[in-house]
């Protein structure tokens, strides 16, 4: 049989697009390992301004990136759980709950807010979010002050970790309900039909029929979510007041930790050529953890995949 020529263009087009990814993701990590290179393997101690005009006393590369690290994770924790959770509850409303105009009024609404630039969430923080939290943050250091996570000086400004986690928990809003509203429209009718007509109720029906197909497909949207999260420079640049800590505080403008992205978008313009090789080498930190972030999401995804859960879903 043979192949018809635009079969076969078809083919090379695909297999060439396919591997110019590689590359493009090859190029990235050799060129950010060049250039991370003089920092990493520089002498610190040496050069106490290395990190930066206004942070001195790093030994190491290591000491100066770990801190940016815990803050880059902590943030964007603080915004998968306040998030996550809304933006699924908003993908199943408009799957299963809402009437058909409604739906297609706030699918359409949820599409625009991941259209509007990251500035614009910063100042919308700036002037709305941070005056708004004050009072919430001052109760809970009142009544829950003896944990960690809401201890120390309550900020007067606003200038918080919550501000700025409460800010990416809404630009990740888009992107999990979009994704989680399409798998939850994919649950086949059949299953739902059968589980309302064994006496199920709506949520039971949810419960049994929609979320195991759908399980492997939210772990998706959550961590696209997540890796928005992570790569989020501006809002949190204009929100919080950065330090080089380690820290756990969420309502202090003292003890903040930095992200890596804010923190390369605020010092770089300023920088000499080592200091942009620490800052390069900290882009080279943030791209292993969001690979590492994408990888171990598909392992647990081929660990739970579609197929079985819709095995699963089929036998109840």
């Amino acid at each position: 049989m043979s192949v018809r020529p635009s079969d076969r263009i078809f083919r090379v087009l695909s297999t060439g697009s396919a591997g110019l990814i590689m590359v493009i993701l090859a190029g990235v990590a050799l060129f950010l390992i060049i250039k991370a290179g003089p920092a990493i393997v520089a002498n610190w101690s040496a050069n106490p301004d290395l990190a930066g005009g206004t942070t001195h006393g790093y030994t190491s590369f290591w000491s100066y990136v770990g801190p940016l690290v815990w803050g880059t994770l902590f943030s964007s924790l603080i915004a998968l759980v306040l998030g996550a959770p809304v933006a699924i509850g908003i993908a199943l409303f408009i799957s299963h709950y809402a009437p058909r105009r409604l739906a297609g009024v706030l699918g359409y609404l949820v599409d625009l807010l991941a259209a509007v630039p990251s500035v614009v969430f910063g100042l919308w923080g700036i002037f709305v979010i941070r005056p708004f939290i004050i009072p919430f943050q001052d109760w809970l250091n009142h009544y829950l002050g003896w944990i960690p996570l809401f201890s120390g000086q309550v900020s007067q400004t606003g200038s918080t970790m919550l501000a700025g986690g409460l800010v990416l928990a809404v630009m990740i809003l888009p992107i999990i309900t979009s994704i989680s509203r399409e798998i939850f429209l994919q649950t086949p009718k059949l299953h739902e039909e059968a589980a309302l007509a064994l006496g199920s109720t709506r949520w039971e029906m949810v419960k049994l029929a929609v979320f195991p197909y759908a399980r492997s497909g939210i772990l998706s949207a959550t961590l696209l979510g997540l890796g928005r999260a992570l790569g989020e420079t501006m809002a949190i640049a204009m929100i919080i007041s950065p330090a080089l800590l380690f820290s756990v505080r969420i309502l202090t403008d003292t003890g903040n930790s930095q992200t890596i992205a804010a923190n390369a978008a605020l010092n770089f313009p300023e920088s000499n050529p080592l200091q942009r090789d620490a800052l390069i080498a900290t882009g080279l930190a943030l791209f292993v953890i969001s690979f590492g972030v994408n990888f171990i999401a598909r392992w647990i995804i081929s660990r739970t995949g579609g197929s079985r859960r819709l095995r699963k879903a089929g036998s109840r």
